[in-house]
């Protein structure tokens, strides 16, 4: 069985819009599935960013003096 997925209302500049749907009709795919390919696409390369770049803990922190 498919897992459910959440539904949610999206605020898009009509030009952004018109963009989404050139770009989904390209890859044959529905305005709402390229927003989801995007945002996937996204995670997945914000992940392996985030594995590969090791955290600088003094980096984050500012120093007073």
């Amino acid at each position: 069985m498919a897992a459910e997925k959440k539904a949610f209302i999206l605020r898009i500049q009509p030009e952004t819009l018109k963009e989404l749907e050139r770009w989904a009709q390209e890859e044959f795919r529905s305005v709402n599935g390229q927003i989801e390919y995007l945002l996937n696409d996204a995670l997945r390369k914000r992940k392996k960013r985030t594995k590969n770049t090791p955290v600088d803990e003094s980096e984050s922190t500012t120093e007073s003096e």
